[in-house]
C-alpha cells in the first residue's frame, strides 16, 4: 500500500488514523482489502480477468453511475506482488451490530439506479454478471470438501435448477447492469452522507432478480423478517427497478435466483463449518432446511429462464 500512495492519495487534510501500518479491512482469498487515511486498496485475485477489471472500474468512474456506485480513485489497476491492486475513497459500512438501521430502503433504490444503467454508458467489453459463477464456485468447493451429511438436499436443490443459474449456459438476459453480490456489506457511507454501492468485482450484464435475490431467499429462508423484505421491494419498485413486475407477483421472476442463492449460501456455510471443525449453526440449518424443501419442489418456471 505505502509503495502505491502515489497512485491515488486522499484528499488534501484527510488525517492519517492508522499511523506507519495500514488496517486490513478483508482478507480472503478473491481479495484483500487495507485502509490508509482515506484510502482504500484492494488487490484482487491472482487470476482477476484483467480485461474485465478495466470495464468494470470504467463503468464505476462513468458519470451516469455517480450517486449509484462508488468511483475509483484511480481509472487503472496497478499490479503488486502478482495481484492487480485498485485505489478507492473510504466510505463508512453498514453497522452490523444495529440491525434496526439496516439500510434496505437505500440499497433497493441504488440497485434500481444500477438496474436502469443505460447502455450507452457501458462498455463494449463489459463481461456478464459473475453472480451464477460464484454460486458455482460455492457448490465445487462444497464437493471438493468431501462427503457431509448436510450436503446432500443442497446438491438436489442445485440440481433443479436451470443450466444458466448454475453457470452451465449463457444467461438469458445480459442487457442490464447488475451487481452481481448485493447485499448490506457491499453499502458504504460517503463523506457527504449518502449511501454508494461498492466492489465492482462481479458487476456486469444479466438478469437483474439475481441482486433481489439474496434478501429474497432470506425472506424464503425465514432469516429476513417480512417488514424488511416489504420495505426493500417496496423501495426498488417506487424507484422504477425493472427486474420485478411493478404491480404483480414477483416471485415468478425471483424464484429460481432465490433458489440458487439459498444453494449457494448453505454450501459456503457447510464449507465453513468443515474448515472450522464446528456443527452447523441454527441459521445455516435453515438455509439447508430450506434446499430440501426447494429441492422436494423444483422450480415450476424453470424452462421460462432456458436458452
Amino acid at each position: 500500500m505505502t509503495a502505491h500512495r502515489t497512485a491515488a492519495r486522499p484528499a488534501a487534510g484527510d488525517a492519517c488514523v492508522c499511523g506507519r501500518d495500514t488496517s486490513v479491512l478483508a482478507d480472503r482469498p478473491d481479495g484483500t482489502v487495507v485502509r490508509h487515511g482515506g484510502t482504500v486498496a484492494k488487490a484482487h485475485a491472482a487470476d482477476t480477468d484483467l480485461a474485465g477489471l478495466a470495464a468494470r472500474l470504467a463503468v464505476a468512474a462513468h458519470p451516469a453511475l455517480d450517486g449509484v456506485l462508488l468511483p475509483p480513485l484511480a481509472p487503472d489497476a496497478v499490479e503488486l506482488d502478482g495481484r492487480p491492486v485498485t485505489f478507492w475513497p473510504y466510505g463508512t459500512p453498514v453497522d452490523r451490530d444495529d440491525p434496526d438501521a439496516a439500510p434496505w430502503e437505500a440499497a433497493a433504490t441504488l440497485l434500481a439506479g444500477l438496474h436502469r444503467t443505460p447502455r450507452s454508458a457501458l462498455p463494449p467489453d463489459l463481461p456478464p454478471m459473475r453472480g451464477p459463477a460464484k454460486a458455482a464456485r460455492a457448490l465445487a468447493r462444497l464437493r471438493a470438501a468431501g462427503p457431509h451429511p448436510a450436503a446432500a438436499p443442497v446438491l438436489r436443490a442445485w440440481s433443479v435448477l436451470p443450466a444458466w443459474a448454475r453457470d452451465e449456459a449463457p444467461a438469458p438476459d445480459t442487457r442490464t447492469l447488475c451487481h452481481g453480490d448485493l447485499h448490506l456489506g457491499q453499502l458504504v457511507r460517503a463523506r457527504d452522507g449518502a449511501w454508494l454501492l461498492i466492489d465492482v468485482d462481479d458487476l456486469g450484464g444479466g438478469d437483474p432478480a439475481w441482486d433481489l435475490a439474496r434478501p429474497a431467499a432470506w425472506f424464503a429462508c425465514g432469516l429476513l423478517p417480512p417488514g424488511e423484505w416489504t420495505r426493500f421491494l417496496t423501495a426498488y419498485r417506487e424507484a422504477a427497478g425493472p427486474a420485478v413486475p411493478a404491480d404483480s407477483d414477483p416471485w415468478p421472476v425471483l424464484d429460481v435466483p432465490a433458489r440458487a442463492l439459498a444453494a449457494q449460501t448453505a454450501a459456503t456455510a457447510i464449507v465453513k463449518s468443515v474448515a472450522q471443525e464446528r456443527p452447523l449453526d441454527e441459521v445455516e440449518l435453515s438455509v439447508i432446511d430450506a434446499c430440501d424443501r426447494m429441492a422436494a419442489h423444483p422450480p415450476e418456471l424453470a424452462g421460462r429462464y432456458e436458452t
